[in-house]
């Protein structure tokens, strides 16, 4: 899964903190959250666990759909996290990257 613009939600646990994010690369933006190459929200908060991502066609695109992740109450963010991912598992190791132990 390289360069493939995409929206992503990570949380810090199960009823923890949301982070909605975008990039072009999934994989290594993963890597640089969990290892705190990014200091910030994330880091702060230990959001490391990618519990939804959404994949697009342009980066235009992933933009636009964050944006509006970002406006929505939170609620009706655990609601689409939930319809695909009901367990809120970390979705990572799936992409090849090892659990976060944490």
């Amino acid at each position: 899964m390289e360069r493939q613009p995409c929206v992503y939600i990570l949380a810090s646990k199960r009823y923890g903190t949301l982070y909605i994010g975008v990039t072009s690369n999934l994989i290594a933006r993963l890597y640089q959250h969990r290892n705190g190459d990014i200091p910030g929200f994330t880091s702060r908060y230990a959001a490391h666990h990618l519990v939804r991502y959404e994949l697009f066609g342009s980066m235009e695109l992933a933009i636009l759909r964050e944006k509006q992740l970002k406006r929505w109450r939170r609620q009706w963010k655990i609601n689409l996290i939930e319809s695909d991912n009901p367990q809120r598992a970390d979705l990572a190791p799936g992409l090849g990257l090892a659990p976060v132990l944490h």
